[in-house]
């Protein structure tokens, strides 16, 4: 896994942090000054934080799990959904999964994508069946074009705000939320359902709700894509070093070889055995 140096956090800005009239008191850790009203962000802390969160997400790619980036503020936006399906590209083709693990949010949070999946997921299914009926000329035959015209446009309204995660079928094992302050909605309901946050928090945050905290500027869109880059790369880098599941065949040859194979155990009692065996023969041969 690449390390990101001091000298690439400093030149894409990730040290900026907010005014001091707007700074949260809990967040006094991560500032190394103040200068010109500006609060300068400690680099060996966003470092720290970096390498932390990092470790945590390709720990969690090597396990399987799945990752959702939220990402609804504008400059974020087009960084997250670039490098989102970079590397889902880079998954279908390198450790031949199908790329579903790594979902996003851009748009809005709906409320409920984590406490109430099972209602969201709803909307998810229809989207697939509206998808479905467009794409076949002869179920659009059976209906007038007025009716056509407003399933496309709830196909629409639908892909606006679930598109990143209509694939979803499960809540996601983390997320990683760029400006924690911003999204506080996501951030609440991941407390309530125990799921794991990573996120980029500013000066103007409360870091200790974050489990994986990365105190840097979430403004900057240097210091967005440098971070993004580098985390969803760490989630990549253990999805690719997933072990191959067991072909069926595999796993009974290994059971039945773990059988014949005697423990270690039992092959010290049969070495015993031998021994006494050939003692008393010894004895016998002697009287």
């Amino acid at each position: 896994m690449k390390e990101i140096t001091l000298e690439e956090l400093l030149e894409a800005g990730c040290h900026f942090g907010h005014q001091v009239t707007r700074s949260n008191p809990k967040a006094r850790d991560f500032v190394f000054e103040e200068r010109d009203n500006i609060q300068i962000i400690d680099l060996v802390k966003t470092k720290e934080g970096l390498d932390e969160a990092a470790t945590f997400v390709k720990t969690l790619g090597q396990n399987g799990g799945t990752f959702l980036v939220v990402a609804t503020k504008k400059q974020a936006k087009q960084a997250v959904e670039e490098e989102v399906l970079r590397i889902r590209e880079e998954l279908k083709v390198k450790a031949e999964t199908n790329g579903q693990t790594l979902f996003y949010i851009t748009q809005r949070w709906v409320g409920g994508v984590l406490t109430n999946f099972s209602e969201v997921s709803r909307n998810f299914k229809k989207l697939a069946d509206l998808k479905q009926k467009l794409s076949s000329s002869e179920e659009k035959a059976k209906y007038t074009k007025k009716e056509i015209g407003l399933w496309d446009r709830e196909r629409q309204r639908l892909e606006l705000f679930y598109q990143g995660i209509s694939e979803m079928t499960q809540k996601p094992d983390a997320l990683f939320i760029i400006d924690s302050h911003l999204e506080g909605l996501a951030v609440r309901e991941a407390i309530a359902t125990s799921v794991t946050t990573v996120a980029i928090v500013d000066t103007n945050a409360d870091p200790f709700v974050i489990d994986y905290p990365i105190p840097a500027n979430d403004d900057a869109v240097g210091s967005i894509k440098l971070i993004v880059s580098h985390i969803l790369n760490a989630f990549a880098e253990g999805v690719k070093s997933q072990k191959p599941p067991k072909v069926e065949g595999e796993k009974e040859t290994a059971k039945k070889e773990s059988k014949e194979k005697p423990k270690a155990k039992e092959k010290v009692e049969i070495k015993k055995e031998e021994k006494i065996k050939v003692a008393k023969a010894k004895r016998g041969k002697k009287k």
